[in-house]
């Protein structure tokens, strides 16, 4: 995994450049967003050779090689994601699926060579969860280490596993039968009453213990850490400067939020051309666009929408009055509505960017990143809830923000070849 266990602690990457290492293969980026990246472009900076599996090397043995290295930081990861420690649950059962004779007698129901593996497992642990049951007949001292191991009864493992805490089962199978009408079960109520309910595990690992059989896996899938960007390669493509596995996404929606004035619901009047060329003020961007889906209709009822989204004293109240008259009179919504929008709504945005420089300078001050309009239901303009939306808005920001750049970068330029 790419280096990075404090933030500002760089002797990781200061000891493979001492040492003298010409190549670094790195198995997956950092799961953790402000080290994911860091430690690559150090080593490249210094001129290391870095390749990264499934990035710069790809076959089916480095998909394997993935893998593995995904099991391996499983821990980091899910804790990453899910921001609760990594738990695993442990059982041991017999043949029949007793974890314990109906007396409650449980000694011992695995073999010896499993014992010592589940004292193994423990010590990667930072905290063991038992029973009540446990605690007053076992008397037990458990030490552990990293993360958080479960063995408990089956009351206790059923709710843990319906609460969404556990990662990861161990089951040790002991080849033995019990029986017993009352006695217990690893697993108690989940609720499920059909078989299409059932949990099915995931990554599954067989292996035999001495005479038992264990059997391992995950019950979700370990969590992509990576950024979800909406529309990737056609994001690429607006902006060259993002970079697929690098860049960091700001998620933009409510005006009163950090970067809220990428909405085009912000309040910034712009200044917009008419159809005859006269210099028309609306009170923010979706003023102009909400209107512009009625401009040209040669209808008395579109140019009083017209009029009634101009006069309309918010945004929102603008968006309100485009969106239910579009759905309530459809034939008001001018014919080229559909291949215009976006040509609309850039050069609003545009108007806006160029007029406001506070707005602009913070434009181009998220160069790099990836930008994403969290709107959980708009699914053209925005990203939606995971990343399904197209964002539409977002791509435009991104567009525009590469033309001030490159209008940046080109004034910098005839400065300095004029001064020489």
């Amino acid at each position: 995994m790419e280096p990075g266990d404090c933030d500002g602690d760089n002797t990781a990457v200061s000891a493979l450049l001492q040492g003298g290492v010409q190549r670094v293969v790195i198995g997956m980026r950092h799961p953790l967003q402000h080290f994911r990246g860091n430690a690559v472009r150090a080593l490249r900076s210094q001129g290391l050779q870095v390749d990264l599996l499934g990035e710069d090397l790809t076959s089916k043995l480095i998909e394997d090689a993935q893998k593995e290295c995904l099991l391996v930081n499983a821990p980091l990861i899910c804790r990453a994601h899910s921001r609760v420690p990594f738990s695993v649950l442990k059982y041991a059962m017999t043949l029949d699926g007793k974890i314990a004779a109906s007396t409650g007698h449980a000694w011992w129901i695995s073999s010896k060579k499993s014992r010592k593996l589940v004292f193994e497992l423990r010590a990667r642990s930072d905290a063991i969860i038992v029973g009540g049951n446990t605690v007053r007949r076992d008397n037990p001292r458990m030490t552990a280490r990293h993360g958080v191991f479960w063995e408990c009864g089956g009351t206790l493992a059923a709710s843990a596993i319906s609460s969404g805490v556990i990662h990861k089962v161990y089951a040790f199978v002991a080849p033995k039968i019990i029986g017993g009408k009352n006695a217990p079960s690893p697993v108690g109520d989940l609720g499920m009453v059909e078989m299409s309910q059932a949990i099915n595990l995931v990554d599954v690992c067989y292996e035999q213990i001495g005479p038992d059989m264990l059997v391992s896996g995950f019950l979700q899938p370990i969590p992509d850490t990576a950024p979800t960007i909406p529309s990737p390669e056609k994001t690429f493509v607006v902006d060259p400067t993002v970079s697929r596995y690098e860049s960091g996404i700001i998620f933009f929606y409510k005006t009163w939020d950090p970067y809220g004035a990428l909405s085009n619901f912000s309040p910034h009047p712009i200044q917009m051309p008419d159809e005859n060329g006269d210099s028309v003020t609306w009170l923010s961007v979706q003023h102009y666009y909400q209107a512009h889906k009625f401009v040209g209709v040669d209808d008395t009822a579109a140019r009083d929408c017209i009029e009634r989204i101009k006069s309309s004293k918010s945004p929102e109240e603008a968006a309100r009055i485009g969106r239910s008259m579009q759905k309530q009179h459809p034939d008001l919504i001018r014919p080229d509505w559909d291949n215009v929008k976006i040509d609309v709504m850039y050069a609003a945005l545009k108007c806006k960017f160029s007029t406001y420089p506070r707005l602009s300078s913070m434009l181009v001050s998220t160069a790099g990143s990836v930008l994403v309009e969290a709107s959980p239901h708009d699914l053209f303009w925005g990203g939606g809830r995971e990343g399904e939306g197209l964002n539409y808005l977002g791509r435009l920001l991104m567009k525009l923000r590469s033309e001030f750049v490159e209008e940046s970068s080109s004034s910098s330029s005839s400065i300095v070849l004029t001064w020489t």
